[in-house]
């Protein structure tokens, strides 16, 4: 079992990873070692994530989801197989903390009567302040 929160985890059977040829520079390596990773995720699928969890899953992942609800990741920032495993596994496991997290419904609010009067107390002074300077001095 992976560990996302306290009360969530997925189980590491509903992981599925492959292994192809990263790009970029890689030196002698770059085409006989197959060291990027990409990770797959059936977050549809998956009987440990609750529903409203795969919803905002579904939104954080944005276009690395497939219509399916697959999480697709490619991991190929190291050099090494292992080291983009575990890199392609943290970044799943970050998001789905971050669609775990329900975000607080916002509330409108009136303002109050007296920050109302402050503001439109602001508003006369500021415009004394622009009528000042248009005022002329009378001649004499």
């Amino acid at each position: 079992m992976i560990r996302i929160t306290p009360a969530l985890h997925i189980d590491e059977s509903e992981i599925s990873e492959s292994f192809v040829r990263a790009s970029g520079p890689g030196g002698q390596n770059v085409n006989k070692v197959s060291t990027a990773v990409e990770l797959r995720f059936d977050a549809q699928a998956s009987l440990n994530l609750p529903e409203g969890v795969k919803a905002r899953l579904k939104t954080v992942a944005g276009r690395r989801m497939t219509k399916d609800g697959v999480v697709v990741l490619l991991a190929q920032r190291f050099r090494t197989q292992e080291a983009n495993r575990m890199d392609a596994l943290a970044r799943l496991v970050d998001m789905i903390a971050q669609a775990a997290v329900v975000q607080a419904v916002r509330r409108t609010t009136k303002p109050t009567r007296a920050s109302q009067r402050r503001r439109v107390d602001d508003k006369v002074q500021r415009g004394a302040v622009k009528r000042k300077r248009t005022e002329r001095p009378e001649a004499e």
